[in-house]
């Protein structure tokens, strides 16, 4: 019985926790808001999805380096971009459970129309750009530049999806556009577990560790475009993946 998770049917319970797991948060945040607010009310309830996902399909979940971040970035001083690579959907309610600040995502349009996760996401603050409209987006990135200069920090996996084979796909630029217009630092992450727990194309949660370690922060003024400050991130996430595998 110890080992009923990586049955058949193990995987048909822990989907269908994963599952259920969405709506009550959601409506957990939903009941929340009156007394808390809509931002509050989402990151006290929202990384409880995580949680309750690791605790149940035996998924810990690990966050290395983030002590060695400057303490204006840990305590909430100076906001940030997160940027990490992207193997799992797991990632982004991995990395909402685990981050110890507030930080919301930009997103393409179309996720506010998902059912519970666009809603959530609305209620975060989570950043839309619609990528088939230039100009639009334009306007969505200067946007979000003055929220982040305003205290928000925020999450980009510039790969702009999911790796289907688990090697980080080529970096959209966007993402450094916006931290160099944003002026602030961008901290690299690397996401190491979600390939093997939840792979693309599968519903099956796979018991398994989930580790997102912590780069130093770099600073997008140093560089001279975002060509060469996209080399160096991706070279730092890179160099953070392998030092878990």
């Amino acid at each position: 019985m110890a080992n009923w998770r990586n049955t058949g049917l193990g995987g048909v319970v822990m989907v269908t926790w994963a599952a259920m797991a969405v709506p009550l948060t959601v409506f957990g945040i939903l009941v929340a808001i009156p007394f808390l607010g809509r931002r509050r009310a989402f990151f006290t309830v929202g990384p409880w999805y995580a949680r309750s996902v690791g605790w149940f399909c035996r998924m810990p979940i690990a966050l290395q380096g983030w002590e060695h971040l400057p303490a204006d970035i840990r305590e909430g001083r100076q906001p940030v971009i997160f940027m990490s690579n992207h193997e799992s959907q797991l990632d982004p309610p991995v990395l909402i459970g685990v981050l110890p600040l507030p930080a919301v995502y930009i997103a393409k349009k179309e996720v506010k129309y998902i059912p519970f996760v666009g809603w959530a996401a609305m209620v975060a603050g989570v950043i839309f750009i619609d990528r088939r409209d230039r100009e639009r987006a334009i306007r969505s990135i200067h946007a979000a530049a003055m929220e982040i200069r305003g205290g928000k920090n925020v999450v980009i996996f510039p790969e702009g999806t999911r790796s289907r084979t688990g090697a980080m796909l080529p970096f959209k630029k966007g993402g450094f556009a916006l931290a160099q217009e944003a002026g602030v630092p961008i901290v690299p992450l690397a996401t190491v577990g979600g390939f093997r727990v939840l792979p693309p194309g599968s519903l099956r949660i796979r018991p398994g560790r989930y580790d997102v370690v912590v780069g130093e922060p770099v600073d997008p003024a140093a560089f001279p475009d975002r060509d060469t400050l996209a080399v160096e991130v991706r070279r730092r996430i890179e160099t953070l993946v392998g030092s878990v595998r």
